[in-house]
């Protein structure tokens, strides 16, 4: 990279401002995080070690999975296979999946779904009784699968809840809900031994405490709240990848963030999560129009309207700059309200409440993040570059989506990987060389910024960072957050306070990969430099925290996962 695309190095603390723990517990694992990610892992680990604590920062039922609408994608159809899966997949990654990954992905994705189904999972079902497949945007094939029509992961993470409802009398398992994980802790040499977290509410553990273990598993979800509007719930504050990035650990792709092209649009100024309209429906045929009623993805790519969710994001950008509005429309009149009505229960349901009936009327649809397809860099085994981290799910980069997440693959990466990390930790444990933990009490460097600060973090990144992007935006967003970080001004631990600094520092990072990239690759869109650029980008931008700052790498795609 050169020297001019560089920005300041801004000084991240070792840990938040918190206080003393006042209560400590031990497990062997510790899984933090209730999605599909964070779930399976624990319930997997519990059939091979011998305590695992979880630990949600809500309730179980409150994390990400439950949102996803589309479904979860694997070749379950004969006619399908995972080698057309996997090069889907490489193909929306554009050039920067890594293909281990992908493989492990979409090779053992229809056995995972299939013990899904086992575990009591209600998909819903073709004439013949099998699982109904259906289409998005970027798969050449039927390979979702779906439940309640558009609430997959609602019927996922129930019955994965309900899974572990029934051991819950297990005393091989604990779940703590209402903790937010506020720092890892590490042992003398480095390894990650533990985590101190804070609960919120009465019970046997209450304010900030220490929980040790043999390893942590970060399966905390994505980093949504970071803009000002987000199909995210509130809880996606990017706690997981701001530890790791606190720890030490390397983090990887951030700014290779997913915009869904068709979220509700509310009017300008509407803030926080939105109502995100699948990219099923589309894939049952709705198709968008510009304010003139005119189709515009025609010519725009050869999937049209199912082009990959980078490729139509941009197009709707481009268009609503066209023809000077703010949004576009989706129409799925022709689709009629009976199927409709029963396909897409929630959507319809939901605009309806909002004055919008989908069978009769155009939906106004814009851009709004929605997936981060980097985060704290793991290996096929789910390892981060810290022994005894481990990472999941949206949380982690496992080299599975590259620059933009092929529809659906989401959940199915969750739950593969997640078994993986599982089996991973348990044959370390059996070998020994996972001893149990003995971490340092944490100290020293701290900081916290004002929960007031956050509305200023969003403007910022969303403004600077958000679906397009330049060398001049960027930087101003830098030097708003890199003055934040540096007045770190709150006084007083509390749950706002530590999720702000952890958008912030997430934010920092992400912003110095955006401005460093100079060229324009899936999630990424730099309008000063609008192509993509393969002889200086095939590669990926790395971020670790030292003493000085944040340090970036670049590591061309060949060398990235070796």
């Amino acid at each position: 990279m050169a020297d001019h695309t560089e920005l300041p190095e801004v000084r991240i603390p070792r840990y938040l401002l918190a206080g003393e723990p006042g209560w400590r517990t031990e497990a062997d694992v510790i899984v933090v995080g209730s999605g599909i990610a964070g779930l399976t892992c624990a319930l997997r680990l519990r059939e091979q070690v011998d305590r695992v604590l979880l630990v949600t920062k809500t309730v179980l039922s409150a994390g990400s999975t439950a949102w996803a609408q589309g479904g979860i994608a694997a070749a379950l159809d004969p006619e399908d296979s995972p080698e057309e899966h996997l090069q889907d997949t490489l193909v929306a990654g554009v050039g920067l999946c890594d293909e281990a990954a992908v493989r492990a992905l979409v090779t053992e994705g229809p056995e995972r779904v299939r013990e899904l189904v086992a575990l009591g999972t209600e998909f819903d079902r073709a004439a013949d009784g099998g699982i109904l497949l259906t289409r998005e945007g970027g798969h050449h094939r039927d390979r979702i699968a779906h439940a309640g029509g558009d609430a997959t992961g609602a019927e996922i993470s129930r019955a994965l809840i309900a899974a572990l409802d029934r051991v819950i009398t297990d005393p091989g398992i604990e779940v703590i809900e209402h903790a937010l994980v506020v720092d890892l802790l590490q042992d003398a040499g480095g390894r990650v031994a533990g985590v101190t977290l804070h609960v919120i509410g009465e019970g046997d553990h209450d304010g900030v405490g220490a929980a040790y273990a043999r390893a942590v598993v970060l399966a905390t979800g994505g980093l949504g709240q970071i803009y000002v509007s987000t199909t995210n719930p509130s809880v996606a504050t990017g706690d997981g990848m701001a530890a790791a990035l606190r720890a030490g650990a390397l983090l990887t792709d951030l700014e290779f963030v997913q915009f869904h092209p068709t979220v509700l649009f509310l009017g300008e100024g509407a803030q926080g999560q939105q109502p995100l309209i699948s990219e099923a429906v589309r894939g049952e045929g709705a198709f968008l129009v510009d304010k003139d009623g005119m189709r515009f993805m025609q010519g725009v790519h050869p999937m049209a309207d199912l082009a990959p969710r980078d490729v139509v994001a941009r197009a709707i950008v481009a268009r609503t700059a066209q023809t000077g509005s703010d949004h576009v429309w989706l129409d799925a009149r022709h689709l009629g309200a009976v199927f409709l009505e029963k396909r897409f229960p929630s959507i319809v349901a939901r605009c309806r409440e909002l004055g919008i009936d989908p069978a009769t009327q155009l939906i106004p649809v814009a851009p709004a993040q929605h997936y981060a397809s980097g985060g704290v860099w793991t290996d096929v085994a789910g390892r981060s570059t810290l022994d005894g981290l481990y990472a999941c799910g949206e949380t982690a980069c496992t080299g599975v989506h590259g620059a933009n997440r092929l529809a659906s693959n989401s959940l199915l990466e969750g739950l593969v990987f997640a078994h993986r990390i599982a089996d991973d930790i348990a044959a370390r444990v059996t070998a020994g060389e996972l001893a149990p933990g003995a971490p340092l009490p944490p100290g020293g460097d701290t900081g916290l910024l004002d929960p007031a600060n956050r509305a200023e973090v969003q403007r910022a990144m969303t403004a600077g960072a958000g679906p397009v992007r330049t060398a001049e935006s960027t930087r101003h967003t830098h030097a708003v957050l890199a003055e934040l970080v540096g007045r770190s001004s709150a006084e007083q631990p509390t749950t706002q306070a530590w999720e702000t600094t952890n958008l912030a520092h997430v934010g920092l990072a992400l912003c110095v990969g955006a401005h460093a990239r100079e060229e324009t690759r899936g999630g990424h869109e730099r309008a000063d430099f609008p192509e993509r650029d393969d002889r200086h980008w095939l590669g990926h931008l790395s971020h670790v925290r030292t003493e000085d700052g944040v340090a970036l790498t670049y590591m061309a795609q060949e060398e990235s996962r070796r």
